[in-house]
């Protein structure tokens, strides 16, 4: 029983991240949208380091979170013939 709380202890302890973790982790996350969005928002004529091009690094990265994502969605519609309301969720 010790074993299994000790066990358990370390993981939770573990898995904390300092705020220096928590901000180089993001900065991969940021050097990595630059890198595969930066040269497509170029192409489409964004000058490099301009608002619009930071613009649309994040516009590209949300639109493929939202098409690629893992978690389970479901859709619930409701209604009669002529008037459907859909939610997914």
């Amino acid at each position: 029983m010790r074993t299994t709380m000790a066990v358990t202890l370390a993981l939770l302890l573990g898995g904390c991240a300092t705020q220096a973790e928590r901000a180089a982790q993001q900065q991969r996350e940021v050097d990595e949208m630059i890198a595969v969005y930066g040269p497509a928002c170029e192409r489409l004529g964004n000058a490099r380091d301009s608002e619009q091009w930071r613009s649309c690094i994040l516009s590209l990265d949300t639109r493929n979170a939202l098409r690629y994502r893992t978690a389970p969605t479901t859709t619930t519609c409701f209604g009669h013939r002529g008037f459907f309301n859909c939610s997914t969720f």
